[in-house]
């Protein structure tokens, strides 16, 4: 039975959809502006496992991830290019859909654009406006706040505290220093509206495309823990206000990614690129390295934790190569990862799972039953969404020297030498070790292999080696 942590109330609670097995979830996707960063990285993969975790349950899930490409950061960032906006918004997507690939994460289901829902977003607005929930001023329409009486609720601050600590501004058309924007008088890059030329609100774009493509009624609405206060507080008031019926049943977010205890953001200028990260460690990496975290906790950045994972996972998914999958499982192991995955997606206890299938593999007392570890190990790997190609990838000469360039020195290999032949030196050494009964000397090499992603697989034939 799964149970999963809903920010509305605080508290963890047993999912259960609206429509029987059906699942509809909306999960904030990409404003397109810039390259995506590890923060993303996290949010991004965090809801793919919960979407292929989901669909491995035996839900019809509709998964929706908006693309935002309209918003001040992407019109600043053409009038200083002095390009149109669809120049930087096509740039930015595709760049973000090469980060989501290199990191394995799967296609939403459906994934609109804010400025394909405009009239969506202009229909939610004039509703507000006759509701008496939002007032159009000089060309822009703000949501009235306090007419909205749940208002805080989702990020547990009532009104009268929001209202303390609200900001003064020098903006005499508010009724309320509280109220959004819906809309924003915009002549230079708007769109046709009853209030003029303008473009919407960022909160308005959100609540218009769930509507479209999912119903009035969600069942999951997610994202990072950054989104509650003020997108997610402010897109469940506009849409209950607009609809009378509730916006979303469960409401999830995920920790921040952190480097020197700080927030990784854009506006700290602290941020690295998935491009940068991934020059260094493939997706299997990053995401092993975001599930042994828990997705609601904060995450600290930095290279220790990463070249962990980077040996962690290749330790993992390596067991299963040479395994073609019979389709017959573990079920106790699979039940035991249903247990920790249905406790709030508890990913590392799940991990825990697959690394004790890949120590039977390992061990290989009988044949038949490390087929069977094998397979289960696949097919839960693959729930979490890691990527057997990339182990089984093929690498050229050019590729394995750099792989192990600092072996050459530690077992003194001329570095002239082809590294396929270097790599055979290196087993030689080991097999030596062997001879000698020193299996303390012959496992140091097969983890400092290993390391260099190089897996070595020992057999009555003996020994090969596998680049991971």
């Amino acid at each position: 039975m799964l149970k999963i942590y809903n920010t509305l109330s605080n508290t963890i609670e047993e999912f259960k959809p609206k429509e029987d097995n059906k699942v509809k979830m909306y999960v904030c996707g990409p404003t397109v502006y810039d390259k995506a960063h590890l923060g993303h990285a996290r949010c991004y993969i965090t809801w793919d496992v919960l979407y292929r975790y989901l669909k491995f349950l035996g839900y019809d899930v509709t998964y929706c991830r908006n693309v935002t490409d309209v918003d001040d950061k992407i019109l600043n960032k053409a009038d200083n290019l002095k390009v149109e906006p669809k120049v930087v918004t096509d740039e930015f997507y595709a760049s973000f859909i090469n980060s989501m690939n290199a990191l394995n994460v799967l296609k939403p289901d459906i994934e609109p654009r804010a400025t394909k829902t405009i009239g969506e977003m202009i229909a939610m607005v004039k509703t507000l406006i006759e509701k008496g929930f939002a007032y159009a001023v000089d060309g822009d329409v703000y949501f009235r706040v306090e007419k909205y009486k749940k208002y805080g609720e989702l990020s547990s601050q009532p009104i009268k505290e929001l209202l303390k600590g609200a900001r003064v501004e020098t903006n005499d058309k508010k009724e309320n220093p509280l109220d959004f924007a819906l809309w924003k008088k915009d002549e230079l890059h708007g769109f046709n509206s009853p209030w003029g030329l303008g473009r919407p609100g960022w909160h308005i774009e959100c609540s218009a495309m769930s509507k479209k493509h999912l119903g009035e009624t969600i069942d999951i609405h997610a994202g990072g823990a950054d989104l509650a206060f003020p997108h997610h507080e402010n897109e469940r008031a506009q849409s209950e206000c607009a609809n009378d019926c509730v916006f979303s049943k469960y409401w999830m977010h995920n920790g921040f990614v952190t480097i020197n205890k700080e927030k990784m953001s854009k506006s700290l200028n602290n941020f690295l690129t998935i491009d940068d990260v991934t020059k260094s460690y493939d997706g299997n990496a990053i995401r092993f390295f975001i599930l042994t975290n828990h997705y609601r906790m904060p995450v600290e950045f930095n290279d220790v934790a990463l070249n962990s994972a980077k040996t962690g996972v290749n330790r993992l998914l390596s067991a299963a190569i040479g395994f073609v999958d019979t389709k017959e499982y573990d079920d106790e192991a699979i039940q035991m990862f249903k247990e920790a995955m249905d406790n709030d997606l508890n990913t590392s206890k799940a991990l825990a799972i697959l690394f004790s299938l890949a120590d039977k593999i390992k061990k290989n007392e009988n044949a038949k039953t490390t087929q069977i570890s094998a397979n289960t190990l696949i097919m839960l790997s693959n729930v979490l969404g890691f990527n057997f190609e990339i182990v089984n990838k093929e690498i050229s000469d050019e590729e394995l020297f750099e792989q192990i360039k600092p072996l050459y020195a530690k077992f003194g290999i001329d570095e002239k030498i082809n590294p396929k032949d270097a790599l055979k030196e290196i087993i030689s050494i080991r097999k030596q070790a062997r001879d000698n009964k020193d299996w303390a000397k012959s496992d140091e090499i097969r983890d400092i292999l290993l390391e260099n992603k190089i897996q070595l697989k020992d057999s009555k034939e003996g020994t090969t080696w596998k680049a991971l």
